[in-house]
């Protein structure tokens, strides 16, 4: 088996930037994701959350698993991220109950769509969770961005992207849509609101004249 994939440590551009922001070219990744709306501090979105973690860690224990899968890797589980949008674009950010969000979350090279649908019915006999029957399975490409690193509260979000915004302006980039993507590298239950930290992401594009 090859060495043990440790996000933090082989993909550090993407998970551990500095709170000064960059501009970089995300590449194409797998994800298990599942979609959904209204305020994440809703029981919805916490099983939402919960079958992708579900879902994931049977993935990374599958190496005990008499039919191990092709090509597995040791690895650390990776973080949740979120996609942000809002439902109605003419109410303010702050309006929780109108968001818009897919949450996902990571996985490893070897999975494959074949295999994923396995996870599924594997889990669904161990997990009694209705939400385990809406995550899907894909490839995303988030492209050229910027991004940096949040510390703090979700509610303090918007000073750094004012901070990434203006980056962009001085760099001659911008903002080529209005939805976000979130990476909680620290979970809330468990960390003071003040040392939390949140990797934000946003499209761009390069202004050419």
């Amino acid at each position: 088996m090859s060495k043990k994939i440790e996000y933090k440590k082989d993909y550090k551009h993407l998970y551990l930037p500095k709170s000064i922001p960059v501009i970089m070219d995300v590449p194409e990744m797998p994800f298990m994701m599942i979609e959904g709306t209204g305020d994440p501090n809703g029981e919805e979105f916490a099983r939402a959350t919960e079958a992708l973690y579900s879902l994931s860690y049977a993935v990374k224990m599958s190496y005990k698993n008499e039919d191990v899968p092709v090509g597995y890797y040791e690895y650390t589980v990776f973080p949740l991220e979120g996609i942000w949008d809002l439902i109605d674009k003419t109410k303010p950010a702050t309006d929780k109950n109108n968001l818009k969000y897919t949450i996902m979350i990571r996985q490893p090279d070897f999975l494959t769509d074949e295999l994923f649908m396995k996870f599924v019915e594997l889990t669904k006999k161990k997990k009694s969770n209705p939400y385990l029957d809406h995550v899907t399975f894909g490839k995303i490409t988030d492209g050229l961005c910027c991004q940096v690193m949040h510390t703090g509260s979700f509610d303090d979000e918007p000073e750094s992207f004012a901070k990434m915004e203006e980056y962009c302006k001085d760099n001659r980039y911008v903002r080529s849509d209005l939805t976000h993507r979130e990476i909680y590298l620290t979970d809330p239950r468990k960390t003071e609101m003040l040392k939390m930290k949140t990797v934000l992401r946003f499209h761009v594009k390069a202004i050419m004249n």
